[in-house]
């Protein structure tokens, strides 16, 4: 028969109830390993040699929505170490709604500091993201930066300096710098964190690649505009857990190759 003591190990959650905490008053937690280095090596390969070189599902850049043609991106996306933390913040019902690759090479620009939320397609806007290192993530090539505790104010964004990456940025009359954290990644690592936390990276002054994944989750009450920018026409979300109850989006099975 087995223990009581068997079963709660079985059944632990993979988050404890002080990280979940952390993670509602900070805006992000890790970083944790969603694959080993040897893994991700063997994944980075791919990446590199079948997927960013040829056509995907937008028909206007290589780097976004391969979860919906690559099952290597999907899996990547899908890691249990990921989506068991995510289901313990956000609950059983998840949908994968987004994948980007922030491809930065040496001299790439300065990504302004932003609330994701800022640009986003969904209504009400629920979501964590999981910032995944492809290669070795430094201070040298431009690693995230993040601002704990930014998630709690929504942030005015205003047109970006010239020289930056995006559009918009933060204005950054709102806020302070002070605390700031980089986020380095060994490959393999990631990181979690809310849609309105305050996040950037500098420009890329190394001599090597900066590449990572981030992967965008919400729930089956959120409906995404899925036609139009910054997403495209075809657009497809997975359902990862549990149930679709509301058929507000377009979904559909995970890729079988790729």
């Amino acid at each position: 028969m087995m223990t009581q003591t068997a079963i709660a190990t079985l059944t632990k959650p993979a988050l404890s109830p002080a990280e979940v905490l952390f993670f509602h008053e900070e805006g992000y937690l890790g970083p944790f390993a969603a694959v080993s280095q040897e893994e991700m090596a063997e994944i980075r390969q791919h990446i590199d040699t079948q997927v960013i070189n040829s056509p995907g599902p937008n028909p206007n850049t290589t780097l976004q929505s391969r979860h919906m043609d690559s099952r290597v991106v999907f899996d990547l996306a899908n890691s249990p170490a990921i989506i068991d933390r995510i289901e313990c913040l956000y609950g059983s019902d998840l949908i994968l709604w987004a994948t980007n690759f922030f491809n930065k090479e040496p001299g790439g620009k300065e990504i302004p500091w932003h609330q994701d939320q800022n640009y986003w397609p969904l209504e009400p806007i629920i979501n964590i993201s999981a910032w995944i290192a492809i290669d070795d993530v430094k201070i040298d090539n431009s690693c995230v930066q993040i601002l704990p505790k930014s998630h709690k104010h929504v942030v005015p964004h205003i047109p970006a300096k010239d020289g930056m990456a995006f559009g918009e940025e933060a204005d950054e009359k709102y806020f302070k710098k002070d605390n700031l954290i980089n986020m380095e990644l060994k490959p393999g690592q990631f990181f979690l964190f809310n849609e309105k936390l305050l996040h950037h990276s500098e420009p890329n002054r190394s001599t090597r690649r900066r590449m990572g994944m981030s992967m965008r989750v919400t729930l089956p009450i959120v409906r995404i505009k899925q036609d139009g920018p910054p997403l495209h026409p075809g657009h497809a979300g997975i359902l990862l857990r549990g149930e679709d109850f509301m058929g507000f989006n377009r979904l559909q099975e995970p890729p079988v190759t790729g």
